[in-house]
């Protein structure tokens, strides 16, 4: 059992770190592609490392499964590259970073209302808190940064509640596959649809490849198709199944510290206000994820 909560803890910090860093290789990236070339370039490059380090596994997965596989790859994988990589387009890595820490708190509203897990006044409370600190991070943002888009965060937001609708799924109806087979089962129903947004968004015109920034955003993109999503999501798939939903989307406690480390250095603005909304959102989803003694289903 102590082995089990230690190892959790690592999963936790590991995965932290890499998704910490993902922010700013997105930002780096979009240099040289722009958000459509880089959602699907990232599936793509990061479906090859899965088939190559798992394609046996397919065959484990169960038939009445590949319904839920299927939805977790879109949910959890496929819109949220693409929306991550448009919203950083208008708005700075670190603010985006602070924005996905969101994902407990619809974790719990999401497990609540839809998947029928436990929820609890304290935890409601905790969601309003949490998006006090968004809105604060938003409007100071908009007001830092005049020539900035934040309605972008909405892409952001929206990626959240598809990642919390991910680990619901995941934890309820895919607990006994095992963790590379789930992200393998993904990236097989996903490869295809990111083929042709690669093709579509002009991807391959020959002129391309003799630009110095789009050559070096294939290399940010590979780096963050094998450490940020492929490695991670594995690692992921399995922090969810040994602990719970909720301790597993607290990785973005972690996350904005490491993001935010990296746009500072990247020259990104960051204001004594925009803390503050880090924070409360922080705050709120630690109060929305605190342990009760017992809690009665909805």
């Amino acid at each position: 059992m102590q082995n089990n909560n230690t190892s959790k803890w690592v999963y936790l910090l590991v995965l932290s770190l890499i998704w910490g860093t993902s922010f700013i290789l997105i930002k780096k990236a979009l240099l040289g592609l722009n958000a459509y070339q880089l959602g699907a370039l990232r599936t793509i490059i990061t479906g090859l490392f899965l088939f190559a380090a798992g394609y046996t596994k397919i065959k484990s997965i169960k038939k009445e499964a590949w319904k839920w596989i299927a939805l977790s790859g879109f949910l959890g994988s496929f819109i949220p590259a693409f929306f991550f990589a448009i919203a950083e387009t208008q708005i700075d890595s670190a603010v985006v970073s602070v924005l996905n820490s969101l994902v407990p708190l619809n974790t719990v509203l999401l497990g609540a209302a839809v998947f029928k897990i436990a929820s609890n006044t304290r935890q409601v409370i905790g969601v309003i808190i949490g998006f006090v600190g968004t809105s604060i991070l938003i409007l100071e943002g908009a007001d830092l940064n005049p020539n900035q888009n934040y309605w972008y965060a909405g892409f952001v937001i929206a990626s959240t509640l598809m990642y919390a609708a991910n680990v619901n799924i995941i934890k309820r109806y895919l607990q006994d596959v095992k963790p590379l087979a789930i992200a393998v089962g993904n990236y097989v129903v996903i490869f295809i649809p990111a083929l042709i947004v690669l093709i579509v968004a002009g991807f391959f015109k020959l002129d391309n490849f003799d630009n110095t920034n789009f050559n070096t955003a294939i290399g940010y993109v590979v780096i963050l198709s094998f450490f940020g999503t492929a490695l991670a999501k594995v690692l992921f798939n399995k922090l969810v199944q040994m602990s719970t939903p909720v301790f597993a989307s607290s990785v973005t406690y972690i996350m904005p510290i490491v993001a935010l480390i990296w746009g500072v250095l990247d020259g990104e603005s960051f204001s004594w206000t925009q803390g503050l909304g880090t924070l409360i959102i922080l705050f709120g989803v630690y109060l929305a994820n605190r342990k009760t003694k017992k809690i009665r289903s909805v």
